[in-house]
């Protein structure tokens, strides 16, 4: 049977390690202006709603390279899988046309998230211009069930049930908390490669279906069925737009078909399944 064992041609391939190096310095630099100086680069660079007074276009590349600064997890998981999955095509490709791959991948991953951002935050407004316009216990509860606004804190409970009574104090104070929750969701900040990486793991899936990977270096498993079970799961995940999950599921879809449509492009006569 085929195996693939990372390293097979060149270990740390040129592309790969400048994206690393890069990623790991940015990541330092965040980590240092946040505990030094209070300063959150994620700001300037990180991913904005376009209607958010914090979007600039730079960020359709700029976010790739920024990480969760309180998570190292979050770089590290992201580095590794781009080099497990990642040194394999560079070698095959070359570092030109990797690195064209990634940032399509990754700019591609973030225009779905905005159409995504686009549709939450227009569904959001709608509920919320429901509720000012109407401040009903009814209203505000179809807000707290959609968004989970006080994260089922008893403070959420107790205004609800002033609500309940119309209450003059209680009605202006959710109409206050629900202006800034809808400024707070409207300048959420998404930074991470996992979009380019998305693309970078479907590549390596479609492109060796059958080459066997191991799951905790015991099970072999072919690449298509685990790119096929993250797909899924990403999927399953986005759909279910559970309260509280902040993970970018449909930017990681994104990159996944972006990397689709570039290698449909680049092997319209692909025959061999490695």
């Amino acid at each position: 049977m085929n195996e693939y064992r990372p390293g097979k041609f060149q270990l740390l391939p040129m592309v790969i390690k400048n994206l690393m190096i890069i990623n790991g310095l940015v990541w330092l630099v965040q980590i240092t202006l946040l505990n030094r100086f209070d300063y959150d680069l994620s700001r300037l660079f990180a991913l904005h709603y376009w209607g958010s007074e914090l979007f600039r276009p730079h960020q359709f590349i700029t976010h790739l390279f920024l990480h969760d600064p309180k998570n190292i997890t979050h770089v590290l998981f992201n580095m590794f899988t781009l080099w497990m999955f990642g040194a394999t095509l560079e070698n095959l490709w070359g570092p030109k046309r990797f690195l064209i791959f990634y940032m399509i991948c990754g700019i591609g991953a973030a225009l779905c998230h905005m159409g995504v951002l686009t549709y939450e935050n227009v569904t959001l407004t709608k509920y919320a211009t429901n509720f000012l316009n109407d401040p009903s216990l009814s209203n505000f509860t179809l807000l707290d069930n959609k968004y989970d606004l006080g994260n089922g804190t008893s403070s959420m409970e107790s205004l609800k049930n002033a609500l309940d009574y119309h209450d003059p104090n209680a009605i202006e104070i959710a109409r206050i908390y629900v202006r800034d929750y809808v400024h707070m969701y409207r300048s959420g900040a998404t930074l991470g490669a996992s979009g380019a990486v998305y693309g970078i793991l479907f590549a390596f899936g479609y492109l060796f279906p059958n080459t066997y990977m191991y799951i905790y270096f015991m099970f072999p498993v072919k690449a298509k069925y685990i790119v096929g079970f993250m797909i899924v799961a990403e999927l399953w995940s986005g759909v279910q737009n559970s309260a509280g999950d902040n993970v970018a599921h449909f930017a990681h879809l994104g990159g996944a078909l972006f990397a689709y449509l570039l290698l449909r492009g680049w092997t319209k006569r692909r025959t061999d399944f490695y």
